[in-house]
């Protein structure tokens, strides 16, 4: 009978552990869009895989999509930054503004 009871008791022990186990679990990885969006697009306000869209909206209007796409998420993901519109406003990217090519131009788009 004791045996019985010490196994009963270990086995509720094990439930309530698990059962808090996964609220912390499911705690840790529940989270929001908002907390990975930018509030501005200053340097290292993007997140890895939020590069291919922005930076299918900056080269959206450009004749020369494909190079734009290659350079402007070669560029995002080291400076984890897009420059808002279509063209210009590198100012809001010191990292994307400075970036320069072996010419000195600039290397991102």
């Amino acid at each position: 009978m004791a045996k019985l009871l010490v196994l009963v008791a270990i086995a509720l022990l094990a439930i309530s552990i698990a059962d808090s186990g996964s609220k912390v679990l499911a705690k840790a990885t529940e989270h929001s869009e908002e907390e990975y969006m930018p509030a501005s697009n200053g340097q290292g306000t993007l997140r890895t895989y939020q590069c291919p869209s922005q930076c299918t909206r900056r080269c959206s209007k450009t004749q020369y999509h494909k190079p734009c796409m290659f350079f402007c998420q070669k560029c995002c993901m080291k400076c984890l930054c897009v420059p808002s519109g279509f063209y210009g406003n590198k100012g809001e990217c010191p990292c994307y503004n400075n970036w320069k090519t072996k010419r000195g131009g600039p290397k991102c788009p």
